[in-house]
């Protein structure tokens, strides 16, 4: 099939979403498919390296850049470095979504389907109307819940706002060929939202199970940051609104009479700034915060940890899920998880058996869940074996993939008649 891969982010941006869709299509690539995409140019997280592997030329004078991607033809809306502030961001989108929905329809590769992940929720209106006027069909891939993420954290709080976006998501969902979930709790708010079941599929996230793998807890980037004979608690990714950090600041507070406990911050994003502030008002002996790091070492990054923290704020677990999970049980490592009672974060970690989850937004109980896993080296070994176990069973890329693949070829094939959705048993 001829697959049109409609994405805000793409290599050689190197954001964990990008490495995702990238993966994703190279997989489906490999089961046969002709994959273009149309993405932005690296805005998130630029690396130099990724950037000289995958050079892009210009085109409409700049408006629009070409790259190869192992063979797959990418075209990338020139967007700006990304920034803090909200309004440019929604400007930014709305430049990514001219640019490559004129794209689409004027110089990529024919295509029979589009496969179109949100964030962003106008994307989905992109995909609709390249589908329209190429007469395709598209499936909207559901990454994070819109509005609701932005209502819960309190971004969006203008009614009129937020009844305007509920509507725009309503003619999204209604006129995708299928909607795309990567949870069952996904599905189940979908549900209530009106959309009908048979719509609905779900297609979990995945790791690269090869790339990731268990490393020594001694390797290189252990030794330059003196974290060899330390008990090492890493939070790795985006410092965004969704993550609890003034939790994570409170429980390093609380255990701060352990002078072995390290926590390791790396990543960047919307509250890297006032991260630093806070660090640099106060004395914090037992925090250390690290740049984004390259991917080529994210492996060792993970191999220096004792303990992850996946540290979700009250109200956001039904909303978003953190893909990230997935990378720390390939890394072997056991996690904390501050998740919603009765969400899939909370689910994935007792059914693989991979870690502990608390409330969110309790320091407390951040706090007294990395004192006991620190007390307990032979707990922590067990439970970071259980989640690799776990993910390589259930979601190496390959695996996903394939679900991928049967689907897109129902969608482009005309039928639904898709094979049932498996869903957890609680």
């Amino acid at each position: 099939m001829r697959i049109l891969l409609l994405s805000l982010v793409f290599s050689p941006d190197s954001v964990s979403t990008s490495v995702l869709m990238t993966e994703l299509a190279l997989e489906l690539k490999h089961l046969g498919h002709d994959i273009t995409v149309l993405t932005t140019t690296p805005h998130y997280n630029v690396e130099p390296e990724a950037r000289q592997r995958q050079s892009l030329h210009k085109r409409w004078g700049g408006l629009l850049h070409q790259s190869d991607c192992q063979g797959i033809p990418v075209y990338h809306a020139a967007i700006p470095v990304k920034g803090s502030r909200v309004g440019a961001r929604l400007l930014d989108y709305l430049r990514f979504h001219a640019i490559s929905t004129l794209a689409g329809l004027t110089i990529a590769n024919p295509y029979d389907v589009i496969l179109a992940p949100s964030p962003p929720l106008t994307i989905g209106v992109s995909a609709w109307l390249m589908g329209l006027l190429r007469r395709v069909p598209f499936i909207y891939n559901v990454q994070e819940i819109y509005p609701d993420v932005a209502v819960s954290l309190g971004v969006l709080r203008h009614k009129p706002i937020i009844r305007a976006m509920e509507a725009l998501e309503r003619f999204i969902y209604a006129r995708s060929q299928q909607v795309a979930v990567i949870s069952e709790w996904f599905r189940r708010r979908l549900l209530e939202k009106g959309v009908a079941d048979d719509k609905l599929v779900v297609i979990p996230n995945f790791v690269d199970t090869g790339f990731m793998t268990p490393q020594p807890r001694r390797n290189p980037l252990a030794a330059t940051h003196h974290l060899t004979d330390k008990f090492v608690v890493l939070y790795a990714g985006n410092i965004g609104l969704t993550q609890g950090f003034e939790t994570i600041l409170a429980a390093a507070r609380q255990l701060a009479h352990l002078p072995d406990i390290q926590f390791l911050i790396v990543g960047d994003g919307a509250r890297r700034t006032w991260l630093e502030t806070q660090l640099a008002e106060q004395s914090w002996p037992n925090i250390k915060l690290l740049p984004y790091q390259p991917r080529s070492v994210v492996p060792q990054l993970y191999g220096a940890s004792d303990l992850c923290l996946v540290p979700l704020k009250r109200g956001t677990a039904q909303e978003t899920f953190p893909s990230k999970i997935y990378t720390i049980m390939a890394a072997g490592r056991p996690v904390v998880a501050s998740a919603d009672a009765n969400s899939e974060l909370a689910w994935v970690v007792n059914e693989a058996g991979c870690g502990w989850d608390i409330p969110p937004d309790d320091a407390g109980a951040m706090a007294a869940a990395i004192e006991y896993a620190y007390r307990r080296p032979e707990l922590l070994s067990q439970k970071g074996h259980n989640g690799r176990r776990y993910v390589v069973a259930h979601h190496s890329r390959q695996a996903v993939a394939r679900q991928y693949d049967a689907l897109i070829r129902a969608v482009a094939g005309g039928s639904q008649q898709l094979t049932p959705t498996k869903h957890p048993v609680y």
